[in-house]
């Protein structure tokens, strides 16, 4: 399937959107510290990240400890950064299963430092009005995520294990 990675995610209704969205498209959902919110069970609750339980999601201290789990380095060649300063627009670019995408923050996006060290191959953006800053978080997610389970067939986690 895929994995999606939130750098520093502050806002927990934009989290809780995405965990539900990863738990009904068979998603991880990977969470880079800090997080600007709790997920103890009482928080999740009033939060809406109900769906927390359906979902594959996994905490790190840092991006690099979450590419280590995930094998890669980041400038691997299947890890894309989902940016307003991306050269390629998310549309025009042919996913596979076992990509990655990464978003930055809701209030600051990526680091310079993670820009610097991603290809421009690796830096996809989403089209929009150029008067504009951004998309909300948990949009650019879901438009992203189903661009690419859209490319590769719909196909479910347990479809690929087979197949």
């Amino acid at each position: 399937m895929f994995d999606i990675i939130l750098f520093t995610p502050q806002i927990p209704p934009n989290t809780g959107n995405i965990i539900r969205l990863c738990a009904n498209t068979g998603a991880r959902l990977h969470l880079v510290k800090p997080l600007g919110f709790s997920l103890d069970e009482k928080s999740c609750r009033r939060a809406g990240l109900d769906y927390h339980e359906m979902a594959r999601v996994q905490q790190h201290d840092n991006l690099d400890a979450c590419l280590d789990v995930l094998g890669m380095s980041i400038n691997t060649q299947r890890l894309f950064a989902i940016t307003k300063f991306g050269t390629q627009i998310v549309h025009d670019t042919t996913f596979v299963a076992g990509d990655v995408f990464l978003f930055g923050a809701e209030t600051t996006g990526l680091p310079d430092s993670i820009h610097a060290a991603l290809g421009d191959h690796q830096k996809l953006s989403l089209p929009m009005l150029p008067a504009n800053r951004s998309l909300n978080l948990s949009n650019a997610v879901s438009v992203t995520l189903y661009e690419a389970w859209r490319q590769t067939g719909f196909q479910t986690p347990e479809a690929q294990e087979i197949s």
